[in-house]
């Protein structure tokens, strides 16, 4: 495990490993140890990511994958606005570095269309996952997953990624604070 440093002035820790099982796992296990407020979790590769109904997966190389560590004053139940307020940060990002018309599809999944197939097709997931403590502190998880320059299983044909839907590779850490920064402004709105 690995304590890196970027530009991302609301994260107060950012912890990254190169492969993981999870980002959310680990997130908890630091959660539950008391972790600071806005700490990030990044992973590079995720090897049993999991979503909405326990419906795991794998995030090969090349994409984003983080859970937030958020302990928010008020509505620290209420999954469905944590999960709007993620899925608008990663519409806002994407919609800001490249111009992609995207979309969200409730309650978590951001679409961006392709404008080969004339199709809409995942590029990027959201996880809420609220967390009581031992200690009855209450937190949220908040897990994105974002298809960067991640190779795509011929199997995932509803899905692409940045790489794919621009021809070249992207930043992958640009995303991440694009992302992050749309985050925390929709965060400062919302009072918490």
């Amino acid at each position: 495990m690995e304590e890196i440093t970027l530009s991302l002035p609301y994260v107060t820790r950012m912890v990254s490993v190169d492969v993981l099982d999870s980002t959310q796992n680990l997130a908890c296990e630091l959660a539950c140890r008391g972790c600071e407020h806005n700490t990030l979790v990044l992973a590079y590769e995720q090897t049993e990511g999991f979503g909405q109904e326990g419906k795991s997966w794998s995030a090969g190389r090349g994409g984003v994958y983080f859970t937030l560590v958020l302990r928010p004053q008020k509505k620290t139940d209420d999954v469905l606005f944590w999960a709007d307020k993620a899925t608008q940060a990663v519409v806002r990002a994407f919609h800001h570095l490249f111009a992609f018309k995207t979309k969200t599809k409730k309650p978590n999944d951001v679409l961006a269309l392709d404008p080969k197939t004339k199709t809409w097709k995942k590029i990027a997931g959201v996880l809420v996952q609220p967390l009581l403590t031992e200690d009855n502190t209450a937190c949220l998880l908040l897990g994105v997953g974002i298809n960067v320059n991640n190779k795509l299983p011929a199997s995932l044909h509803q899905a692409t990624s940045v790489k794919k839907l621009l021809g070249r590779e992207i930043d992958p850490e640009w995303v991440l604070q694009e992302v992050l920064e749309a985050f925390f402004e929709l965060y400062a709105q919302s009072e918490f």
